[in-house]
């Protein structure tokens, strides 16, 4: 099973969603998780895995991840390439290094250049930037290249960040 999550955020309100699914190149999810958590703390420059990775902690315990082969994020693992933490990096840890994390973010960060692996998917120009922890970084970014869809954002992906935004629009 491979985990992938997005967090939306209204005040200080988040809903994070996740979907299952078995394989790399699965078009359709096996499951999906949602939670609302009310109370979240507000966003702090260079700090943002302090409000998003107690989100994603809680929707885990609701999950039966034992056989879970990598998760996927909306971001950053590392944040440069002096391996300064991000959100990826810091749930790697919470997890105890058991499972593998992948990083896939929309955009750049000028500070990161070897830890990172740009991705181009269809006929899109631009990248999403991969970074990784507890897995090849080459081998996680061919994961994400693999991943169904025609389009730059792979469809499970793209599923995620739909279903989370609906959620925080009602």
């Amino acid at each position: 099973m491979i985990l992938a999550f997005d967090t939306f955020y209204k005040e200080h309100t988040a809903t994070t969603v996740a979907i299952a699914f078995d394989h790399w190149q699965a078009e359709t999810p096996l499951n999906v998780y949602e939670e609302t958590l009310n109370g979240v703390d507000e966003y702090i420059p260079g700090q943002f895995y302090k409000r998003e990775l107690p989100c994603i902690l809680s929707l885990l315990q609701q999950i039966d991840y034992a056989n879970c082969e990598a998760i996927i994020v909306d971001g950053y693992v590392q944040l440069d390439d002096t391996g300064s933490k991000g959100l990826g990096a810091h749930l790697y840890d919470a997890l105890n290094g058991k499972i593998p994390v992948i990083g896939v973010a929309k955009n750049k960060f000028s500070g990161i250049q070897t830890l990172q692996e740009a991705v181009f998917r269809g006929s899109s120009n631009k990248a999403l930037h991969i970074t990784s922890m507890g897995i090849d970084l080459a081998r996680a970014a061919n994961h994400i290249r693999e991943m169904h869809g025609n389009f730059r954002f792979p469809t499970l992906l793209k599923l995620v960040d739909a279903l989370g935004r609906k959620t925080t629009t009602l």
